[in-house]
């Protein structure tokens, strides 16, 4: 049954509201449109393709990272608070996943909440010292990943507890815990 436009314009909003990050194809499948169709509505109510999006909410939620450089960090860091949360965006490309299967490789996914987990660190030297990971689902061509880190614990040896958790949709496909070590400003000196 198809939804009359300006009701499908209303609920194309919200449900970008809710979900910046959200592709035009998944709309497309959401509301039984076309692609195209998606692009005019948003065109029509102003909303911006979801890499001009991304680049938005990013520009207002990260902190200064200060032990990579950004382009050391996989995926795209949409926010960040030093020492407390993280979360990027990794779009997964021809270049990620194995040629006869399209599958993700995991050093891809492995990679993504590791450099976030050390980018969260609010330290000039950051370096993993131990992990503990878990896939859940194996990952496609074409799948967008979102992975956001929390800080669990700053231990008073110098070493932080971090959690990542890497979503597709709503579905949890990687999880793991972080040990990261940090220098701290006694060891600067």
């Amino acid at each position: 049954m198809r939804v009359p436009k300006k009701e499908r314009q209303r609920l194309l909003q919200e449900t970008i509201e809710r979900n910046p990050f959200i592709k035009d194809e998944e709309l497309s499948k959401q509301f039984s449109v076309s692609i195209q169709t998606i692009r005019l509505d948003r065109m029509e109510l102003k909303i911006p393709e979801v890499r001009e999006r991304i680049k938005h909410v990013a520009s207002e939620h990260l902190d200064e990272v200060k032990s990579l450089s950004m382009s050391e960090v996989i995926g795209d860091m949409i926010d960040l608070k030093l020492d407390d949360s993280a979360i990027s965006v990794l779009d997964i490309e021809k270049e990620h996943v194995f040629s006869r299967n399209e599958i993700a490789r995991g050093h891809v996914l492995f990679a993504q909440a590791n450099s976030l987990a050390v980018a969260l660190i609010n330290d000039e030297l950051a370096l993993t010292t131990k992990a503990d990971i878990r896939f859940s689902r194996q990952v496609h061509l074409g799948e967008r990943v979102v992975a956001k880190a929390r800080v669990m614990k700053l231990r008073g040896d110098g070493r932080t507890d971090v959690t990542v958790e890497s979503y597709v949709g709503e579905e949890c496909v990687f999880d793991g815990d972080f040990t990261i070590y940090r220098r701290g400003e006694e060891e600067q000196a």
